[in-house]
């Protein structure tokens, strides 16, 4: 195995841990501003690899790099009307008995003088910022990552650049070949003395800026003399050009095939193309919404993952990918033959999504995500405002163990998707070369 694929996966372990990491970090800093007692902040699951303890806080570094957490004492409130003097009756029904198992493992951590540091007793919109932290890290994070790929490196886009790889005669369609014959035609480029590097600018006067424009102005002008503007070694020229008809491929559907188009003959250059700040956002908004809407059809896809898995079907490349398929997703990348500026840009992109995706996921209002304590959050602050609106005793906290039976479930989908990705993303992955 090259040792630049071990060496890519390490890289983009090490940056979803420090993605991680500063995704508790956004939970952990308001908690500790408004007073919350929070005694782990850990990177990983498992077993414990490295931990040192600051003040009351423990800070480590576990084992399984696909999680992370802070535990904050008094998640859940006691139930309602006990009174700590007495001993309360046992709870009947495996469902309760649950809850009631989580209410005392939640108390436990509680020692005398904690009462106002106890997580259910803050305010709902002091919660509401602890748990929305997280979330609003992973968004900063994107922004920043994306930020550093559009306006820093730029976006791979072709350029009416004319490549190297440009061939000097007309091919026919019907030939999958890609060197010439001495009985093929020379192109109206190669005849009007084009270079590889020559930028075009203009045809007959109308403006080239794209590659698009290229295609668009040549196409339409159909067969016949035109003045090709260029740029070469930096200096303006004007070729005069004779187009020819042919049949080719519509840039937008391969598979439909437009009739007697102008044809010039060149192949555009790959470049990288910086944006700018305001071009993030709409970058992001655009790829939030495709996100958005794989969320909503993640049972869909996984039903896609599953055949893949075991039918072997192919995997979608829009669809999910866990953090084994994006780790050798790392891995391919680094061991390309892809020039340096484009790994970097295609590592960047890929902690960006990553950090976006994390971010949006988490705010599914369902326990055990940071959205089912947001929820909560927003449910106390609506039933505490309309009862002072309508001039009522303030009702009490919001008690999300009752709903402990379904956060309990739905971890246990999550860690059956986890696994099913994982496994897919072994034996089917989708790879940059699909």
């Amino acid at each position: 195995m090259n040792w630049l694929y071990l060496v890519g996966i390490v890289v983009f372990v090490l940056g979803l841990m420090i993605s991680i990491g500063l995704h508790e970090i956004g939970h952990l800093v308001p908690a500790k501003l408004f007073g919350v007692r929070v005694t782990q902040y850990m990177v990983g699951f498992g077993s414990t690899a490295w931990s040192m303890r600051r003040g009351e806080t423990e800070y480590g570094i576990k084992w399984i790099p696909f999680g992370g957490y802070i535990r904050m004492i008094g998640m859940l409130p006691p139930r309602p009307g006990d009174d700590p003097t007495k001993v309360r009756s046992s709870a009947t029904g495996p469902f309760q008995g649950l809850i009631e198992s989580a209410r005392d493992a939640a108390q436990e951590e509680v020692r005398p003088g904690d009462e106002d540091r106890v997580f259910y007793r803050k305010k709902w919109w002091q919660k509401v910022i602890i748990m929305s932290g997280g979330p609003a890290m992973n968004f900063v994070l994107s922004f920043v990552f994306f930020s550093i790929l559009l306006v820093g490196i730029g976006l791979p886009t072709w350029a009416p650049i004319v490549s190297p790889e440009t061939d000097t005669c007309v091919i026919p369609m019907t030939e999958k070949r890609d060197t010439c014959k001495s009985t093929d035609k020379p192109t109206p480029a190669a005849q009007a003395g084009m270079k590889p590097g020559d930028r075009m600018v203009s045809l007959d006067g109308q403006k080239i800026v794209s590659w698009d424009d290229a295609t668009r102005l040549i196409r339409t002008h159909g067969a016949g003399p035109a003045d090709l503007g260029i740029i070469r070694d930096g200096k303006p020229m004007t070729l005069h050009v004779t187009l020819i008809a042919q049949d080719r491929p519509n840039p937008q559907d391969p598979k439909k095939i437009d009739k007697n188009v102008g044809f010039l003959g060149v192949l555009p250059t790959e470049v990288m193309e910086k944006q700018s700040i305001g071009q993030v956002l709409g970058y992001m908004g655009e790829l939030t919404g495709r996100v958005a809407g794989s969320i909503l059809n993640l049972p869909e896809k996984m039903v896609g993952i599953w055949h893949a898995a075991f039918s072997g079907d192919e995997r979608d490349p829009e669809g999910p990918v866990g953090v084994v398929g994006a780790g050798r997703m790392g891995g391919e990348i680094l061991a390309s033959d892809l020039s340096n500026e484009k790994k970097i840009a295609i590592f960047v992109n890929l902690l960006a999504g990553f950090n976006l995706a994390i971010g949006m996921f988490n705010l599914i209002p369902l326990l055990p995500l940071d959205g089912g304590h947001i929820a909560g959050g927003l449910w106390e602050g609506i039933k505490r405002g309309y009862a002072r609106i309508m001039r009522r005793p303030e009702p009490g906290y919001v008690d999300i163990a009752k709903v402990l039976p379904l956060t309990y479930a739905i971890a246990l989908v999550m860690v059956v998707m986890a696994g099913l990705l994982a496994y897919a993303d072994l034996v089917n992955p989708i790879t940059l070369t699909r």
